[in-house]
């Protein structure tokens, strides 16, 4: 590839790293998936130099950012590029494929290395992700694994993907478990710009003419938003009911929300928010058992007094297909009977093709 050929998104393959050239607080909000971040301006260095822009102008911008420029390109000469072969092909991007990028791609080169710039930076790719996303997922031949609470539809996806299937695991990449109670402890959800990358990612890793198995979500998970045309396309796919007994839900739900126990502050905190849709009284005595530790007699109540009287109701307004749903039995909810789920559906799946 000629040196100054203009590099697409499409591109991006055909080289051996990719360097975002960004401070750590863009890296943070969104990258191009398997990106390194070795910027040229930390954050505050990047605040200082666009100060100076605007009070002072582009020369003294230039002159003060240059330095600090220089001063990272030569810890990354000496750290993170240090052991590179002679035949490395990097490439580089910054915000628009300006002058951050531009000058570590000109110390790359000096070198001997064969660095490309990413033409239009992080905003080429962004846009790139919006017109993929438009374009690849009104292909999806999603089918939709529903259920109430606590039907392991997480784990049966889990149990589909490892038995071969395709599966767009929502939460998965949302870092969250869809409910009011599904912030993951420990781990932050990512930005909504980031989703849309991972999401992104996932689907041109997939045959689209197959069965995607995704689990019937809300139009949000968390904080973030499903993209429209997806929500869409979810709603309009087949079902595929999970059907387990009160009992064996809420014995799953003991087990997958066990870490709730850990944090009783949250927990407490979470169940507030429901005081006006249960009173007072109601959201007093499921913060008393969060309090205590006891969540047997919680995830009880939860399940008959929130979750479950408004299942089927939301179920058949949600979803199209929802009167000419599948429904699987699923007597067992250990680990053996998920697999036992996953293979079921699939055989189903197989049998009406």
């Amino acid at each position: 590839m000629a040196p100054n050929h203009p590099i697409r998104p499409a591109d991006i393959a055909q080289f051996d790293t990719l360097i975002d050239a960004r401070s750590p607080a863009e890296f943070a909000e969104d990258h191009l998936p398997g990106a390194i971040n070795c910027p040229v301006l930390d954050d505050a260095e990047r605040a200082i130099v666009g100060t100076l822009h605007a009070q002072q102008g582009a020369f003294e911008a230039r002159r003060v950012g240059g330095a600090m420029v220089a001063a990272h390109l030569a810890e990354h000469l000496r750290g993170a590029f240090a052991e590179r072969p002679p035949g490395w092909r990097p490439l580089v991007y910054c915000w628009r494929g300006g002058m951050r990028s531009g000058a570590m791609v000109q110390w790359l080169r000096l070198v001997g290395w064969k660095a490309e710039q990413l033409t239009g930076g992080y905003k080429a790719f962004r846009r790139h992700v919006i017109e993929q996303l438009d374009a690849l997922v009104p292909r999806l031949q999603i089918r939709a694994i529903v259920g109430a609470t606590g039907s392991a539809k997480t784990r049966i996806l889990h149990a589909l993907a490892a038995q071969g299937a395709q599966v767009l695991d929502l939460e998965g990449l949302a870092c969250h478990k869809g409910s009011l109670l599904g912030n993951l402890p420990g781990v932050a959800q990512p930005t909504q710009k980031h989703f849309e990358t991972q999401l992104w990612s996932a689907l041109t890793a997939m045959d689209l003419s197959s069965t995607v198995y995704v689990e019937g979500e809300s139009a949000r998970i968390g904080r973030l938003s499903l993209p429209p045309l997806l929500v869409q396309q979810l709603r309009s796919a087949p079902c595929t009911e999970i059907v387990a007994s009160p009992e064996e839900r809420h014995g799953y739900l003991l087990r997958d929300y066990a870490y709730l126990g850990d944090d009783p502050a949250l927990l407490c905190e979470r169940l507030g928010l429901l005081v006006e849709m249960h009173g007072h009284e109601v959201i007093a005595r499921w913060q008393a058992w969060a309090r205590e530790g006891q969540l047997a007699p919680l995830f009880d109540e939860l399940m008959r007094l929130h979750y479950d009287p408004h299942y089927g109701r939301s179920q058949a307004r949600n979803f199209r297909q929802w009167d000419r749903r599948t429904q699987v039995p699923a007597p067992d909810l250990s680990e053996a009977g998920i697999a036992a789920l996953a293979s079921q559906i699939l055989r189903s799946q197989a049998a009406a093709a």
